[in-house]
C-alpha cells in the first residue's frame, strides 16, 4: 500500500499516458525554446516598441510607442507590397503544394519497379534546397544560367500555358479555376521544391493505414477511386492539418519579406523597424495559421 501511494503520480488511465508521453515529446523542444529563444523573442518585442543607438556604453535603449509599427505600415515603400505578395503567394502555394504532394504519396505507395529510386527523385529538391548547394543559387553561374533557360524556354512555357488555358476554357471550366491551374503549371519547379518532406509524411501515413481495410473494400466492389476517398483521404486527413502548418510556416520562413526585414535589421542597423516588421509578419502567419487550423481541424477524422 505505501507503494502505491509512492508512486501515485504516475497515470493509470490510458489518456493520462497518452498525455504523459505526449508532454514526454514536446520537452526537448519546450526547453530549447526556453534556453535559446525566449529572451530573444522578449527583447524583439521591447525593441519594437523602442529607439535603438548604439554609443560609447553600448546601445541605448529609448520608449517610442508605436512609432516603428507606424513607419513600417505608412512610411516605408517596400513592406506592405513585399507582405501582401508574400501572403498572396502563401494561399496560392499551400493548397498546390498539399494537393501535389498526397497525389505523388498515393503514387508512390504503388508497387512497380524503380520505387525506391523514385521516392529519392522527389526528396532531392529538399537536399539541393538546404546548406551549401542553396547558397550556390545566388551566384553569378546559376543567374546566367536562369536567364538563358528564361530567354530559351520562357516562351515554350508560356505558349504551353496559353494551350492549356485555351483547352479548359474551351471545356467550360470557370476562368478563375483556369487562370489558378495554369499558374501552377508555370510554378511546378517551386511546387516540385517544396513538397519533399510533405510527401513522406504523406507516404509514412498512407503506409500505416491496415491493408485488411483495402482488401474489404475490393471484395465489396469497391473501385480505387472509392477506396481513396472513402479509406485513404479520411485515415490521412490529420496529416493534411500536418502538412499544411508544415508548408504555411516554410513558405513563410523563406521569401523576400524575410529578406528585407534582414536588411532593415543587420544592414541598415535599425532593429526597432526590423523588429516591428518581424512581429506585423508573426501576426500575420499566426492569423493565417489559426483560420486554416479552425477550418481543416472541423474536417479532420481521427481514428481510435
Amino acid at each position: 500500500m505505501k507503494i502505491a501511494k509512492r508512486f501515485s503520480f504516475i497515470p493509470k488511465t490510458y489518456n493520462q499516458r497518452k498525455a504523459l508521453w505526449g508532454f514526454v515529446f514536446v520537452l526537448p523542444w519546450l526547453l530549447g525554446f526556453i534556453a535559446f529563444f525566449f529572451v530573444p523573442l522578449v527583447n524583439s518585442l521591447r525593441y519594437s516598441f523602442s529607439s535603438i543607438e548604439a554609443n560609447a556604453n553600448g546601445m541605448s535603449i529609448k520608449f517610442i510607442g508605436l512609432e516603428n509599427y507606424i513607419q513600417a505600415l505608412t512610411v516605408n515603400t517596400s513592406f506592405n507590397r513585399t507582405l501582401v505578395e508574400s501572403i498572396i503567394d502563401v494561399l496560392v502555394n499551400v493548397p498546390l503544394i498539399v494537393i501535389f504532394s498526397l497525389f505523388l504519396a498515393v503514387l508512390l505507395n504503388q508497387r512497380f519497379f524503380g520505387r525506391s529510386l523514385a521516392r529519392a527523385i522527389f526528396f532531392l529538391p529538399v537536399i539541393l534546397a538546404s546548406g551549401v548547394i542553396f547558397s550556390l543559387e545566388s551566384t553569378s553561374l546559376i543567374q546566367a544560367v536562369n536567364e538563358q533557360n528564361v530567354g530559351n524556354s520562357g516562351a515554350i512555357n508560356a505558349f504551353g500555358s496559353f494551350e492549356l488555358q485555351k483547352l479548359m476554357l474551351e471545356a467550360g471550366v470557370s476562368k478563375t479555376i483556369v487562370l489558378y491551374l495554369t499558374g501552377a503549371v508555370d510554378r511546378i519547379y517551386e511546387i516540385i521544391s517544396m513538397s519533399g518532406v510533405q510527401i513522406l509524411i504523406f507516404l509514412a501515413g498512407i503506409q500505416t493505414i491496415s491493408p485488411q481495410l483495402y482488401e474489404a473494400s475490393r471484395i465489396e466492389g469497391a473501385t480505387g477511386y472509392e477506396a481513396f476517398w472513402k479509406i485513404t483521404f479520411p485515415m490521412v486527413s490529420p496529416l493534411i492539418l500536418v502538412n499544411v502548418v508544415y508548408t504555411v510556416i516554410d513558405s513563410f520562413s523563406r521569401n523576400n519579406l524575410t529578406t528585407l526585414i534582414r536588411e532593415t535589421g543587420f544592414k541598415s542597423f535599425n532593429f526597432g523597424l526590423g523588429s516591428a516588421m518581424a512581429w506585423i509578419y508573426f501576426l500575420c502567419i499566426a492569423l493565417i495559421l489559426a483560420i486554416s487550423t479552425y477550418i481543416i481541424s472541423k474536417r479532420v477524422f481521427y481514428y481510435e
